[in-house]
């Protein structure tokens, strides 16, 4: 399966683990292959620099850089030229993740963004919770 997952959805991945967390873990293992943007890694580094992941991150022994290199080493990185606003998206901010999507001919979106699995697909790509990912990968 080729994939977009949010920003939100890779930080509890990426540092907590349950559904998110075994996402990552197929990623690692070949059968969930994902996709991001430059923009969207930049989006990650600024949301794992906040104050309320200091502690998490120190509790793993690991930097915010080192979340960062480890999402790079999951993800293709594409840079999805921009696509117009749909009228139905309530937050402007999710479009890189449409654009990513579409761009990759992603499979799925993958999120947990009430904002964008409102939408429940965009373009004939289904925006699925993490669980639903999962058991589409029978995981």
């Amino acid at each position: 399966m080729r994939a977009v997952v949010d920003t939100n959805l890779l930080v509890s991945g990426l540092l907590w683990g349950r559904n998110p967390g075994q996402l990552m873990s197929a990623a690692r293992g070949g059968s969930l292959r994902l996709c991001s943007s430059e923009f969207l890694l930049a989006e990650l580094k600024v949301v794992l620099g906040r104050a309320q992941f200091t502690a998490r991150l120190t509790d793993r022994g690991v930097t915010a850089d080192a979340v960062l290199a480890s999402a790079r080493s999951i993800c293709e990185i594409f840079d999805p030229p921009a696509i117009p606003m749909p009228p139905e998206l309530r937050d402007p901010k999710d479009l890189a993740v449409l654009a990513c999507a579409v761009t990759y001919e992603a499979d799925a979106i993958i999120t947990g963004d009430e904002d964008l699995l409102a939408l429940k697909s965009f373009q004939g790509i289904p925006i699925i919770k993490a669980a639903e990912a999962l058991e589409k990968l029978a995981l």
